[in-house]
């Protein structure tokens, strides 16, 4: 049975199909006198069976036949009854309002069951899929870019004559060549980026030459009338072409709104439970936080730091955000004037390094946002030596307790950031001084690790700007690696391994590749786990290092004074073009990060049901033990996915196995990515934690 004419069946010819291939099947639908000698004829049948990953399917669907479950993304409980509506369409009694999803789902099951599987693609076919994708370095793209940015020139000319900027005008009686030549040399200010950035439907159709449908236009306007902002430099839209010269899908898909987002908005919810936090209660991780929204915690040895800067705003808005429950609510927005630090943040700092110092548990900081290097370079500097500082004490503290006794110290900073895809122009000499200088003092009360996470979606991002930008940052001595959200665009065959082998190209490494996290907003561009699963089986797996090759690479780069030249150095010797060092992973709404689950039923409409264990690699919350597995329901089927992948200009053959993917693995953590030992030894775990912000914060 070819999959593509199943994705277009109608329920009677599905009905037909069953009929033909699986004939012992229907029988025992037909003979079954009710659904419960039905449940029983299909247990016994399956009995016979061989064993192998098919039968492992159906025996977890009959053993959740009837259960109630708690779904923890929707905070619902749902009864699980595959069997019993595989049941009701062989005898034609199938609800078709439901549609034809599960029955394809089981369809393909039942298939891989009689021992018919697609097989596994070769390494050269990946390859083949892996060098269709263009990227932002190649030549022809950046020609096209040329023009781009010199049509957009033109219309940035108008638009300051018209515009009211103390910093960004014109001089009376410049011609316009001198006009011209003015915002060419703007164009590379950062500022003058986000001050000029798009906000209205009407101006970003103008700055892509009015090449946008009218379909297109109405959801925009839709969107900003519900107040969904808009924000993007014309340095990002410039990468887009307007005449489709290239495929720009995954860039066009962060930019533009989908209808589902629009239709949701205003209903959306937080994913991650642990952000929502009630002034003196703990999370639903169960850590106590310092009161506001600047610390965020989720896991023992790690916090994130959200300054009151304008490190809480983007370069951009990306349209998968989860930041758009708090755009909803008017929390965020794009005042940039509006989130420079006030004159009490510098106390309120002071504060919330004290949660980090007298927690005995805590040796990681992220500091992002937003974007941590929306901040300016002061305030940034600022920053880094409150933590600098706070470190040092630490530091100093544990000197005067007992071996045993002595808390963990810092160990580990971060910088999340997009700019270096969104706004390159942004990392200057000033803000590589300030990173070098901080690593520098930072190394001697015992940091050992400086990593600047930035999150590029495609190698069409890639630009000689970004290349650049990235060089600087690594020749500061800190490591830049990347974070994909894996979406319909980007979850595409060979997609991420052509993204993993630019950045590798320019001495970055991979850290997570992340499932599409929200609810009904977001399922127009989610990629179900199966496809995530299937990429690191049968994608990525050719560019993953052995385990001694891992530790070899991940020591160099951990005491290098430039990273980058040590992983493209790596790649010259091992003659390879790419290193894969992510994982794939889901966010889980349920503290943590996992790409560990188990198929254990379907909803109506054919979306999977996955229990979803956590993440054995690392230490985690003591409240994922009384939270024990978690239950997800996705956001689609993956007939619908595969549809949506057809009208892309995919061809579903190409991602035949991604049925047979009912179960996964989390995957080990790359070895740059494991705290490092310390030099003394701590206290027990339960002690510690009875002793931690767990407890008891103090943070006066």
């Amino acid at each position: 049975m070819k999959q593509n004419q199943l994705l277009s069946f109608t329920l009677m010819q599905l009905e037909n199909a069953y009929e033909k291939n699986f004939p012992e099947i229907k029988q025992m639908a037909d003979e079954a006198t009710d659904f419960q000698h039905f449940y029983s004829i299909f247990s016994n049948w399956l009995n016979i069976i061989p064993a192998g990953k098919a039968k492992v399917v159906f025996e977890k669907l009959l053993e959740n036949e009837g259960k109630t479950i708690h779904e923890w993304s929707r905070n619902e409980d749902i009864t699980l009854c595959t069997i019993e509506q595989l049941y009701k369409f062989l005898r034609h009694e199938a609800d078709p309002s439901a549609g034809t999803d599960l029955y394809i789902d089981l369809f393909m099951q039942l298939y891989q069951l009689a021992g018919k599987t697609a097989d596994l693609p070769s390494e050269k076919k990946i390859r083949h899929l892996t060098e269709r994708w263009s990227s932002g370095l190649d030549e022809e793209v950046i020609a096209i870019r040329k023009e781009n940015r010199e049509r957009m020139l033109h219309l940035l000319v108008e638009k300051i004559e018209h515009a009211h900027s103390q910093r960004f005008h014109f001089e009376y009686n410049m011609t316009y060549e001198e006009k011209y030549q003015q915002v060419s040399q703007w164009w590379y200010d950062e500022r003058f980026q986000l001050r000029m950035a798009l906000k209205t439907p009407t101006e970003i159709n103008l700055f892509m030459g009015k090449t946008l449908s009218a379909e297109t236009m109405f959801l925009m306007r839709s969107a900003r009338k519900k107040g969904i902002p808009f924000f993007v430099t014309p340095y990002y839209l410039s990468l887009i072409d307007p005449e489709r010269r290239f495929d720009d899908t995954s860039i066009r898909s962060y930019i533009f709104y989908s209808p589902e987002l629009v239709k949701n908005f205003g209903n959306i919810k937080a994913w991650e439970r642990e952000d929502v936090v009630v002034p003196g209660q703990p999370n639903a991780a169960g850590w106590m936080v310092p009161e506001g929204e600047n610390v965020h915690r989720r896991y023992p040895e790690v916090a994130i730091l959200i300054p009151d800067t304008m490190g809480r705003a983007c370069g951009g808005l990306c349209a998968s955000c989860q930041r758009m429950y708090g755009f909803q609510s008017k929390r965020l927005n794009f005042d940039l004037t509006e989130l420079l630090p006030h004159d009490s943040w510098p106390k309120k700092l002071q504060r919330l390094m004290q949660y980090f110092e007298h927690d005995p548990l805590l040796r990681d900081i992220l500091i992002t946002g937003g974007d941590a290097l929306m901040s300016r370079n002061k305030t940034l500097k600022n920053i880094l030596e409150a933590v600098f500082q706070m470190a040092a004490r630490k530091h100093k503290a544990n000197s005067l307790r007992p071996e045993g006794k002595k808390f963990a110290e810092l160990q580990r900073v971060r910088l999340g950031t997009r700019l270096p895809a969104y706004l390159p122009m942004r990392i200057d000499d000033e803000l590589v001084e300030i990173l070098r200088d901080f690593r520098e003092k930072a190394s001697t009360v015992g940091v050992r690790q400086f990593i600047i996470q930035t999150h590029f979606q495609s190698p069409l991002e890639v630009t000689p700007e970004a290349e650049k930008a990235v060089k600087k940052l690594l020749s500061a001595g800190w490591i830049v690696d990347n974070q994909q959200v894996f979406n319909v665009a980007s979850s595409r065959r060979g997609h991420s391994m052509k993204l993993r082998e630019v950045l590798s190209q320019i001495g970055m490494v991979g850290y997570y590749t992340f499932t599409v996290k929200g609810f009904e907003e977001n399922s127009a561009v989610f990629a179900p786990n199966a496809r995530s699963a299937q990429e690191s089986e049968e994608e990525k797996k050719f560019a993953v290092l052995s385990a001694t090759e891992a530790d070899t690479l991940a020591t160099s780069l951990t005491s290098a004074p430039d990273p980058g030249a040590v992983l493209r150095r790596y790649l010259r010797t091992q003659k390879r073009s790419v290193v894969a060092t992510d994982r794939n992973v889901l966010n889980l709404p349920a503290i943590g990060k996992s790409m560990t689950f188990q198929l254990i039923g379907f909803a109506p409409d054919g979306r999977r049901i996955l229990q979803f264990d956590h993440d054995p690699n690392r230490l985690h919350s003591p409240v994922i033990h009384r939270i024990g597995k978690v239950n997800i329901l996705e956001n689609r089927s993956i007939a619908s996915y595969l549809r949506q992948l057809v009208t892309m200009g995919e061809d579903p053959k190409d991602y035949a196995t991604i049925w047979y993917y009912t179960e996964s693995q989390t995957e080990p953590r790359f070895p740059l990515y494991r705290y490092p030992d310390f030099h003394f030894n701590m206290d027990s775990f339960e002690n510690l934690l009875s002793a931690s912000a767990y407890a008891n914060p103090k943070t006066d």
